[in-house]
């Protein structure tokens, strides 16, 4: 079968976000534009480490090409809508890249699906025929810096860490490592 790669030259919307309660949530990754939307299933370490990439390349972008990279994300394009429902999974993210289109001025992320052996580098931000379904997204420097902060504000979103180890604390608790899995009691009582 050929491999499908969903383009999103002028996207209306890329944005990361979720499904489900905190400490159960699926990642997504959506991108809309005109009437066709495309989500990918993806790991909360994933989102966190694109989030982080795509900032580092913004900072390069604008020592090396000169880029007009906005500090902070304008108030129009800052989104926190829900993702378009049905969010219908077209594929988990296996292997991600990023690259700079210096002719388009455009930030390049391309997302690959999740394939059973290693995936060619080559085929990362290429048009080969070979190799795992993709989805490719151009984004404005502005685009790019909005959806890393919304990509922060999402991976943040979940459970609260526990101020000792720093794992999430479920809503029941949880037995930190810190204390050697000791838990204080509510009804100590003071014998001075």
């Amino acid at each position: 079968m050929a491999r499908v790669i969903h383009v999103f030259r002028q996207p209306d919307r890329f944005v990361a976000g979720t499904v489900g309660e905190p400490g159960d949530r699926t990642f997504y990754l959506q991108a809309t534009e005109d009437v066709r939307t495309v989500s990918v299933t993806i790991e909360k370490q994933q989102v966190q480490v694109l989030a982080e990439r795509l900032s580092s390349l913004l900072e390069e972008i604008v020592a090396r090409f000169g880029a007009e990279v906005p500090e902070t994300v304008p108030d129009d394009l800052v989104d926190v809508d829900p993702l378009e429902v049905p969010v219908e999974e077209e594929f988990r993210v296996g292997t991600m890249g990023l690259g700079w289109d210096a002719e388009t001025s455009a930030v390049v992320i391309e997302l690959l699906a999740m394939t059973e052996g290693e995936v060619d580098e080559t085929v990362v931000l290429d048009d080969t025929e070979e190799g795992p379904d993709a989805v490719r997204v151009f984004l404005s420097p502005a685009a790019a810096r909005a959806f890393a902060e919304r990509a922060d504000r999402v991976v943040r979103a979940g459970r609260k860490p526990c101020p000792l180890c720093g794992e999430p604390l479920d809503p029941e608790g949880h037995i930190c490592p810190r204390q050697n899995g000791y838990r204080r009691s509510s009804d100590v009582t003071d014998e001075s």
